[in-house]
């Protein structure tokens, strides 16, 4: 199977909204289910699990049934830290799937996924047992230790910007959060991060430049101006 684990836990303090970002409404529909709907609507993905924010799980479940994701198998609570919210997500994910069975963990608030970035993450990871979808960094990357100024650049063609989603088999997963427990690495923003801490190699699949993280209001005006494009 392929399982898609979608991260809805954030808070979105950034955003300055009561309502968090992931069920804040565009268009009339909660920013969450856009992300659902992309896997939802991908034939090769079996189901889905949701990492909720803790105390909106009943809310999550409402939008779920309201427009029909039917792939939604199970919807845990988010914990403090991304580390272990993935965690609780994944030993849920153990009790129901095989550790051969691949999952792709998204941030629910990267809502312009295509099918192809979903494709070629599964392709990658079964071809070389993980996938992590990047593109490439086209600015000029300066150096700073002081916030201030600058005397150095990195070599931007050395330099990749990862996006989700992050795939691996269940049972690679597990593996890295069970050894992170026994060597004590308890600030991994990100399973790519896990990974290259535990000293793994990450191979990379399809990412796209609509494939943005949505964090602030610019970025919900960028949202809904690639929406407007889409639906012309």
């Amino acid at each position: 199977m392929n399982i898609a684990l979608v991260t809805a836990g954030g808070r979105g303090k950034r955003m300055k909204q009561e309502v968090p970002k992931q069920f804040m409404p565009i268009k009339n529909k909660p920013l969450i289910i856009y992300t659902l709907e992309v896997f939802q609507n991908h034939p090769n993905i079996d189901a889905i699990l949701v990492s909720c924010l803790n105390g909106w799980e009943p809310i999550m479940e409402a939008y779920i049934k309201q427009y029909n994701i039917t792939k939604v198998k199970w919807i845990v609570k988010s914990m403090d830290t991304p580390q272990s919210s993935i965690k609780v997500a994944l030993k849920e994910l153990e009790k129901h799937c095989s550790k051969e069975d691949v999952v792709l963990i998204h941030d629910g608030n990267r809502a312009l996924l295509s099918e192809e970035i979903i494709s070629d993450s599964i392709v990658t990871c079964r071809q070389h047992g993980g996938a992590i979808a990047v593109i490439p960094c086209n600015e000029v990357i300066v150096k700073t230790n002081n916030n201030i100024d600058s005397e150095e650049f990195l070599n931007r063609e050395e330099l990749k910007r990862t996006q989700t989603p992050h795939t691996f088999p269940l049972g690679k997963l597990l593996w890295a959060h069970e050894e992170a427990e026994k060597r004590n690495i308890t600030n991994a923003i990100a399973t790519c991060d896990l990974m290259m801490q535990l000293g793994e190699k990450i191979y990379f699949s399809t990412g796209s430049e609509k494939n943005m993280k949505i964090t602030t209001s610019v970025d919900i005006e960028i949202f809904e101006a690639l929406l407007a494009l889409g639906e012309e």
